[in-house]
């Protein structure tokens, strides 16, 4: 079931970022803003085959974030084949193949954005992944692949935690697609894009950069619309990614390059609430009126009761010993509000859920016209930050 093909244009999405999009970021965007699409963190496909307990940290998600789709990485075909099996049988309602993260300790060992080098084990990546879930789909188990027992384990324990069920109840054919670049020290998007398109991808995803230039300079969305171009006698989505920082942004782009859709990545950290109004984005380009979006939609009550609930989420989810991982969500959190400043210093050093919870709660008193906090007992101050771990 190709559920890409389901939602209405554009398509306006998650985009997957390394160390960004953990279950308790994605839960919280999905439950406060809903984006059409959610992509996990990418996963390297050893680690899914081998390391049942990154397994269970990377590809554990919500029913909330459907439709949800498992972003891999690697170089080694048979290996895709192996975890497009794992991935069907999470329950995921897509795949998509990492061919675009410019890391240097990614890039170095051929995986991300240097498989552009390589377009022949590119394509056999995809058609390995492609033969991996027609296989699950026509009823070949985990075991029959001789996967570890303590991985299979590990997946039925996500299943049952999830929704009850050991295994999904029906057999899913999910859709394959891509995450990719311009090219990889020059722009080769019209080339690049042509291996792709012949393996009958659902969508493929473009940064507006070439692996060399990273993060640097400005996404070329020139290029993205050129890419439309390339893609449009074929039943691939374009889905157009970089420097898109709200829905007007979204907006912009779409009008100027006809992509089928734009991923928000850094945009999106802070503001879950910033998919929010979407639907007001297609509106507005299916009827060729101007956009209006309201000037401020969340209060600072709402936005302090949310960051409560996300650290709350996090702390459960991974336990507080790893809370450090949670602040730079925290800092994110804290903008375009008097005294700002002052409470991101103070999410830095944040232990706790419960140390966020006084924290916020201090700040309220501190300033007549900042949020009340939802009412619930706080410790004392010298007592928050020193309990043991909380896991699930």
């Amino acid at each position: 079931m190709n559920f890409w093909a389901k939602i209405p244009k554009p398509i306006i999405g998650l985009s997957p970022m390394d160390g960004v999009t953990d279950a308790s970021f994605r839960f919280i965007t999905a439950k406060h803003g809903k984006p059409d699409v959610i992509l996990t963190e990418f996963v390297n496909i050893q680690s899914a085959l081998h390391s049942p307990q990154t397994l269970l940290k990377d590809l554990t998600y919500s029913e909330i974030e459907r439709p949800i789709v498992a972003q891999i990485y690697g170089k080694t075909p048979e290996l895709f084949y192996q975890v497009a099996h794992v991935v069907c049988e999470l329950g995921f309602d897509g795949l998509d193949i990492n061919m675009g993260c410019p890391a240097k300790k990614v890039a170095a060992t051929g995986c991300g954005a240097a498989l552009i080098r390589t377009p022949m084990i590119a394509r056999e990546i995809v058609r390995a992944a492609h033969r991996g879930i027609q296989d699950w789909h026509h009823g070949q188990t985990l075991e029959d692949l001789n996967l570890r027992a303590d991985l299979i384990q590990g997946i039925h324990e996500i299943n049952l935690a999830r929704n009850g069920w050991k295994t999904p109840p029906q057999r899913r054919r999910i859709p394959v697609s891509v995450k990719t670049r311009l090219g990889y020290d020059r722009v080769i998007v019209e080339e690049w894009l042509g291996v792709l398109l012949e393996e009958q991808l659902a969508a493929i995803s473009l940064h507006g950069r070439t692996l060399e230039q990273g993060y640097r300079g400005e996404a070329d969305w020139e290029a993205i619309a050129r890419a439309v171009e390339t893609a449009t006698p074929t039943d691939t989505l374009l889905i157009g990614n970089g420097d898109a920082q709200d829905l007007s942004d979204v907006y912009r782009r779409v009008q100027q390059t006809g992509v089928d859709g734009v991923l928000v990545g850094r945009g999106a950290q802070g503001d879950p609430w910033l998919f929010r109004f979407k639907n007001r984005v297609k509106e507005a380009l299916c009827s060729g009126e101007e956009m209006v979006l309201p000037e401020s939609s969340v209060s600072l009550a709402e936005r302090f009761a949310v960051i409560v609930e996300h650290s709350e989420h996090f702390e459960r989810l991974c336990g507080r010993s790893r809370f450090m991982a949670m602040r730079k969500h925290l800092t994110w959190y804290c903008r375009n509000f008097r005294g700002a400043a002052e409470m991101r210093a103070k999410m830095t050093r944040a232990n706790s859920a419960d140390e966020v919870r006084y924290r916020l709660q201090e700040f309220a008193q501190n300033f007549s016209d900042a949020a009340t906090m939802p009412t619930r007992q706080i410790p004392d101050q010298q007592s928050v930050g020193i309990e043991g771990n909380v896991s699930v």
